[in-house]
């Protein structure tokens, strides 16, 4: 893979790390029901969702090709967006 496709890809995982940070806290908001049912279609439906998400912007970069290093990246736009919400909204 070329060097500029593999840059764009973890450019795009970082960012859609802190994309899918934003969208948990806003799904963790409807976990509050108290149907057990409506807890578990609307979980499947969010990861769902998201996979799908990710892996058509995967393809779109670089034909779908996954590494690790991506999924790091994911993890650590993720844990950057939440230790920045942590500091501006969660301390005071």
């Amino acid at each position: 893979m070329v060097l500029t496709i593999q840059i764009y890809s973890l450019i795009f995982s970082f960012f859609f790390g802190v994309f899918f940070y934003f969208l948990l806290e806003v799904n963790y908001k409807f976990l509050y029901n108290d149907k057990i049912i409506i807890k578990t279609i609307n979980t499947f439906l969010f990861l769902l969702f998201n996979t799908i998400l990710y892996f058509i912007g995967l393809i779109k970069i670089n034909n779908g090709i996954i590494h690790i290093y991506f999924l790091l990246a994911i993890l650590l736009g993720f844990l950057l967006a939440y230790f920045l919400h942590f500091l501006t909204f969660k301390r005071k």
